[in-house]
């Protein structure tokens, strides 16, 4: 009887311990936990912004699916605005 509860303990400490996770910090697959707590989506190793090796994304350009990269964000829509561009 000893053998078999040592046995069932065994057997479940391995199930558990091997077990993968499919979430990480509570945020779904594909999250994790960024500052203030908020859940964000990781990025695949594609990825070049400022401060991480690359250029970084170029002023005043479209990026499709994105928006205009201007004053460190994206922006939906630009237009024409006392001689320069104005963005909201």
């Amino acid at each position: 009887m000893k053998t078999l509860l040592l046995m069932a303990t065994v057997l479940g400490g391995t199930l558990m311990a091997s077990a993968p996770a499919e979430a990480r910090q509570g945020c779904g697959p594909g999250f994790h936990r960024g500052y203030y707590g908020r859940c964000v989506p990781n990025r695949g190793p594609g990825y070049v912004g400022p401060g991480y090796g690359g250029r970084g994304y170029v002023v005043h350009r479209y990026y499709p699916g994105r928006g205009y990269w201007y004053s460190n964000r994206f922006w939906d829509h630009r237009y024409r605005w006392h001689g320069g561009w104005r963005y909201r």
